[in-house]
Protein backbone atom coordinates (compact mmCIF):
# COMPACT_ATOMS: atom_id res chain seq x y z
CA UNK A 1 0.00 0.00 0.00
CA UNK A 2 1.45 3.43 -0.93
CA UNK A 3 2.62 5.67 1.89
CA UNK A 4 0.99 9.02 2.63
CA UNK A 5 1.29 11.47 -0.29
CA UNK A 6 3.64 9.20 -2.17
CA UNK A 7 3.96 7.52 -5.53
CA UNK A 8 5.62 4.18 -6.24
CA UNK A 9 8.39 3.57 -8.73
CA UNK A 10 6.00 1.48 -10.85
CA UNK A 11 3.34 4.18 -10.87
CA UNK A 12 5.80 6.91 -11.85
CA UNK A 13 7.37 4.78 -14.56
CA UNK A 14 3.94 4.48 -16.21
CA UNK A 15 3.55 8.27 -16.27
CA UNK A 16 6.96 9.24 -17.63
CA UNK A 17 6.79 9.69 -21.39
CA UNK A 18 3.11 10.65 -21.36
CA UNK A 19 1.41 14.07 -21.32
CA UNK A 20 0.13 13.25 -17.81
CA UNK A 21 3.62 13.05 -16.32
CA UNK A 22 3.99 15.33 -13.29
CA UNK A 23 6.84 17.78 -12.87
CA UNK A 24 9.76 15.81 -11.42
CA UNK A 25 12.09 17.62 -9.02
CA UNK A 26 15.31 15.96 -7.84
CA UNK A 27 16.34 17.47 -4.49
CA UNK A 28 19.22 15.10 -3.69
CA UNK A 29 22.08 16.81 -1.89
CA UNK A 30 25.21 17.25 -3.98
CA UNK A 31 26.96 14.73 -1.75
CA UNK A 32 24.32 12.06 -2.43
CA UNK A 33 24.03 12.96 -6.11
CA UNK A 34 27.76 12.66 -6.69
CA UNK A 35 27.63 9.03 -5.56
CA UNK A 36 25.54 8.30 -8.68
CA UNK A 37 25.37 11.38 -10.95
CA UNK A 38 22.30 10.36 -12.92
CA UNK A 39 18.73 11.64 -12.99
CA UNK A 40 15.38 9.99 -13.54
CA UNK A 41 14.18 10.87 -17.09
CA UNK A 42 12.57 14.30 -17.17
CA UNK A 43 13.66 15.31 -13.65
CA UNK A 44 15.19 18.70 -12.91
CA UNK A 45 17.76 19.20 -10.16
CA UNK A 46 16.99 21.87 -7.57
CA UNK A 47 18.30 22.61 -4.05
CA UNK A 48 15.86 21.35 -1.43
CA UNK A 49 16.23 24.52 0.67
CA UNK A 50 15.37 26.80 -2.26
CA UNK A 51 12.23 25.04 -3.43
CA UNK A 52 10.03 28.11 -2.98
CA UNK A 53 11.84 29.85 -5.85
CA UNK A 54 10.08 27.37 -8.17
CA UNK A 55 6.57 28.18 -6.96
CA UNK A 56 5.54 30.47 -9.87
CA UNK A 57 6.21 27.78 -12.47
CA UNK A 58 4.72 24.92 -10.45
CA UNK A 59 1.27 26.43 -10.02
CA UNK A 60 -1.47 24.22 -11.41
CA UNK A 61 0.79 21.20 -12.02
CA UNK A 62 1.21 17.98 -10.01
CA UNK A 63 4.72 17.47 -8.69
CA UNK A 64 6.78 14.45 -7.64
CA UNK A 65 9.75 15.20 -5.40
CA UNK A 66 12.72 12.84 -5.52
CA UNK A 67 15.62 12.37 -3.13
CA UNK A 68 18.13 9.59 -2.60
CA UNK A 69 16.05 7.35 -0.32
CA UNK A 70 12.57 8.88 -0.46
CA UNK A 71 12.69 10.05 3.12
CA UNK A 72 13.17 13.39 4.89
CA UNK A 73 14.24 15.61 1.98
CA UNK A 74 11.56 14.62 -0.52
CA UNK A 75 8.86 14.26 2.15
CA UNK A 76 9.71 17.69 3.56
CA UNK A 77 9.84 19.45 0.20
CA UNK A 78 6.56 17.84 -0.91
CA UNK A 79 4.93 18.99 2.35
CA UNK A 80 6.18 22.56 1.81
CA UNK A 81 4.77 22.57 -1.72
CA UNK A 82 1.41 21.34 -0.45
CA UNK A 83 1.40 24.29 2.00
CA UNK A 84 1.46 26.51 -1.10
CA UNK A 85 -1.50 24.73 -2.69
CA UNK A 86 0.53 22.52 -5.03
CA UNK A 87 -0.36 18.84 -5.42
CA UNK A 88 2.92 17.20 -4.47
CA UNK A 89 4.00 13.63 -3.72
CA UNK A 90 7.36 12.07 -2.98
CA UNK A 91 8.84 9.04 -4.75
CA UNK A 92 8.83 5.97 -2.51
CA UNK A 93 12.37 4.69 -2.04
CA UNK A 94 13.81 7.61 -4.01
CA UNK A 95 16.54 7.33 -6.62
CA UNK A 96 17.90 4.16 -5.02
CA UNK A 97 14.61 2.32 -5.53
CA UNK A 98 14.34 3.58 -9.11
CA UNK A 99 17.87 2.43 -9.97
CA UNK A 100 17.34 -0.93 -8.26
CA UNK A 101 14.32 -1.51 -10.53
CA UNK A 102 16.57 -1.31 -13.58
CA UNK A 103 14.69 1.63 -15.04
CA UNK A 104 16.58 4.09 -17.28
CA UNK A 105 18.53 6.97 -15.75
CA UNK A 106 20.19 9.79 -17.65
CA UNK A 107 23.88 10.55 -16.99
CA UNK A 108 24.00 14.15 -15.79
CA UNK A 109 27.13 14.73 -17.87
CA UNK A 110 25.12 14.09 -21.05
CA UNK A 111 22.58 16.84 -20.38
CA UNK A 112 23.10 20.08 -22.35
CA UNK A 113 23.59 23.24 -20.35
CA UNK A 114 20.69 24.94 -22.12
CA UNK A 115 17.17 23.84 -23.02
CA UNK A 116 17.41 25.48 -26.46
CA UNK A 117 17.78 23.20 -29.50
CA UNK A 118 18.09 24.10 -33.18
CA UNK A 119 17.67 22.25 -36.48
CA UNK A 120 16.69 22.70 -40.13
CA UNK A 121 13.31 24.16 -40.94
CA UNK A 122 10.42 22.26 -42.60
CA UNK A 123 10.68 19.12 -40.44
CA UNK A 124 9.16 15.80 -41.38
CA UNK A 125 10.06 12.80 -39.19
CA UNK A 126 13.30 12.81 -37.16
CA UNK A 127 13.09 16.56 -36.49
CA UNK A 128 9.66 16.08 -34.88
CA UNK A 129 10.35 12.72 -33.21
CA UNK A 130 13.48 14.08 -31.48
CA UNK A 131 11.72 17.06 -29.87
CA UNK A 132 9.04 14.66 -28.63
CA UNK A 133 11.71 12.47 -27.00
CA UNK A 134 13.52 15.47 -25.54
CA UNK A 135 10.40 17.01 -24.02
CA UNK A 136 8.99 13.76 -22.68
CA UNK A 137 12.20 12.21 -21.30
CA UNK A 138 15.11 14.66 -21.22
CA UNK A 139 14.15 18.33 -20.83
CA UNK A 140 10.42 19.03 -20.42
CA UNK A 141 10.92 22.78 -20.96
CA UNK A 142 12.98 22.40 -24.13
CA UNK A 143 12.42 24.94 -26.90
CA UNK A 144 13.12 24.29 -30.57
CA UNK A 145 14.34 26.65 -33.27
CA UNK A 146 13.73 25.80 -36.92
CA UNK A 147 16.01 27.80 -39.22
CA UNK A 148 17.48 27.69 -42.72
CA UNK A 149 19.84 24.71 -43.08
CA UNK A 150 22.85 26.94 -43.80
CA UNK A 151 22.30 28.87 -40.57
CA UNK A 152 21.86 26.03 -38.06
CA UNK A 153 25.50 25.94 -36.93
CA UNK A 154 25.77 29.72 -36.62
CA UNK A 155 22.49 30.00 -34.70
CA UNK A 156 23.62 27.21 -32.37
CA UNK A 157 26.88 29.03 -31.70
CA UNK A 158 25.40 32.49 -31.23
CA UNK A 159 22.47 31.42 -29.04
CA UNK A 160 24.21 28.55 -27.19
CA UNK A 161 21.68 26.08 -28.56
CA UNK A 162 22.21 22.37 -29.17
CA UNK A 163 22.10 21.54 -32.90
CA UNK A 164 20.54 18.27 -34.00
CA UNK A 165 19.81 16.32 -37.18
CA UNK A 166 22.39 18.05 -39.35
CA UNK A 167 25.72 16.70 -40.54
CA UNK A 168 28.76 17.06 -38.33
CA UNK A 169 27.07 17.43 -34.93
CA UNK A 170 26.79 15.07 -31.97
CA UNK A 171 23.09 14.35 -32.29
CA UNK A 172 22.61 13.26 -35.88
CA UNK A 173 22.49 10.18 -38.07
CA UNK A 174 25.11 7.56 -37.26
CA UNK A 175 25.56 4.98 -39.99
CA UNK A 176 22.17 3.42 -40.75
CA UNK A 177 20.61 4.83 -37.58
CA UNK A 178 18.93 8.20 -37.23
CA UNK A 179 19.07 11.05 -34.74
CA UNK A 180 16.35 9.55 -32.54
CA UNK A 181 18.63 6.51 -32.09
CA UNK A 182 21.57 8.78 -31.20
CA UNK A 183 19.54 10.42 -28.43
CA UNK A 184 18.55 7.03 -27.02
CA UNK A 185 22.21 6.00 -27.01
CA UNK A 186 23.70 9.12 -25.43
CA UNK A 187 20.99 9.66 -22.83
CA UNK A 188 20.81 5.95 -21.88
CA UNK A 189 17.10 5.77 -22.67
CA UNK A 190 16.88 2.34 -24.26
CA UNK A 191 13.68 0.57 -23.20
CA UNK A 192 11.53 -1.89 -25.13
CA UNK A 193 8.87 0.72 -26.02
CA UNK A 194 11.39 3.38 -27.09
CA UNK A 195 13.44 0.88 -29.06
CA UNK A 196 10.24 -0.28 -30.78
CA UNK A 197 9.44 3.35 -31.63
CA UNK A 198 12.99 3.91 -32.84
CA UNK A 199 12.67 1.11 -35.39
CA UNK A 200 9.49 2.64 -36.83
CA UNK A 201 11.02 6.13 -36.90
CA UNK A 202 14.23 4.86 -38.49
CA UNK A 203 12.27 2.97 -41.13
CA UNK A 204 10.18 6.04 -41.98
CA UNK A 205 13.07 8.51 -41.86
CA UNK A 206 15.46 6.45 -44.00
CA UNK A 207 12.84 4.99 -46.38
CA UNK A 208 13.38 1.46 -45.00
CA UNK A 209 9.80 0.35 -44.57
CA UNK A 210 10.95 -3.25 -44.36
CA UNK A 211 12.22 -2.50 -40.82
CA UNK A 212 8.71 -2.11 -39.40
CA UNK A 213 5.25 -2.26 -41.01
CA UNK A 214 4.22 0.95 -39.19
CA UNK A 215 7.04 2.92 -40.85
CA UNK A 216 5.03 3.51 -44.03
CA UNK A 217 2.12 4.83 -41.99
CA UNK A 218 4.36 7.19 -40.00
CA UNK A 219 5.82 8.52 -43.25
CA UNK A 220 2.35 9.17 -44.64
CA UNK A 221 1.22 11.01 -41.50
CA UNK A 222 4.45 13.02 -41.33
CA UNK A 223 4.26 14.13 -44.95
CA UNK A 224 0.62 15.06 -44.41
CA UNK A 225 1.49 17.18 -41.35
CA UNK A 226 4.27 18.95 -43.22
CA UNK A 227 1.82 19.84 -46.00
CA UNK A 228 -0.90 20.88 -43.56
CA UNK A 229 1.21 23.28 -41.48
CA UNK A 230 3.26 26.18 -42.81
CA UNK A 231 4.39 27.09 -39.29
CA UNK A 232 7.03 24.62 -38.07
CA UNK A 233 6.18 25.21 -34.41
CA UNK A 234 2.49 24.55 -35.04
CA UNK A 235 3.50 21.36 -36.84
CA UNK A 236 5.64 20.37 -33.85
CA UNK A 237 2.72 20.79 -31.45
CA UNK A 238 0.49 18.67 -33.70
CA UNK A 239 3.28 16.12 -34.05
CA UNK A 240 3.59 15.78 -30.27
CA UNK A 241 0.15 14.15 -30.22
CA UNK A 242 1.19 11.76 -33.01
CA UNK A 243 4.26 10.59 -31.10
CA UNK A 244 2.34 10.39 -27.82
CA UNK A 245 0.04 7.94 -29.59
CA UNK A 246 2.96 6.06 -31.15
CA UNK A 247 4.57 5.69 -27.73
CA UNK A 248 1.38 4.25 -26.24
CA UNK A 249 1.17 1.83 -29.18
CA UNK A 250 4.82 0.83 -28.66
CA UNK A 251 4.32 0.40 -24.92
CA UNK A 252 0.87 -1.18 -24.66
CA UNK A 253 -0.69 -1.91 -28.04
CA UNK A 254 1.96 -3.13 -30.48
CA UNK A 255 0.54 -6.66 -30.57
CA UNK A 256 -3.05 -5.56 -31.13
CA UNK A 257 -4.69 -5.96 -34.52
CA UNK A 258 -7.96 -4.71 -35.92
CA UNK A 259 -10.51 -6.13 -38.30
CA UNK A 260 -14.10 -5.52 -39.31
CA UNK A 261 -16.50 -7.20 -39.27
CA UNK A 262 -15.41 -9.05 -36.16
CA UNK A 263 -14.67 -12.71 -36.73
CA UNK A 264 -14.60 -12.41 -40.53
CA UNK A 265 -13.24 -15.52 -42.22
CA UNK A 266 -10.24 -15.02 -44.46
Amino acid sequence: MPNFASISVTQLARLIGTPECPTLIDVCTNEDFNLDPRVIPGAIRHPFDQIETLLPELRGRPVVVICQKGKKLSEGVAAILRCHGISAEHLEGGVLAWAASGLPMIPAAALPGCDLWVTRHRPKIDRIACPWLIRRFIAPKARFLFVAPAEVAAVADRFHATPYDIEGVTFSHRGEKCTFDALLDDFALHTEPLDRMALVIRGADTDRHDLAPAAAGLLAISVGLSRQYKDDLAQLEAGMAVYDALYRWARDGFDEGHDWPSGRKS
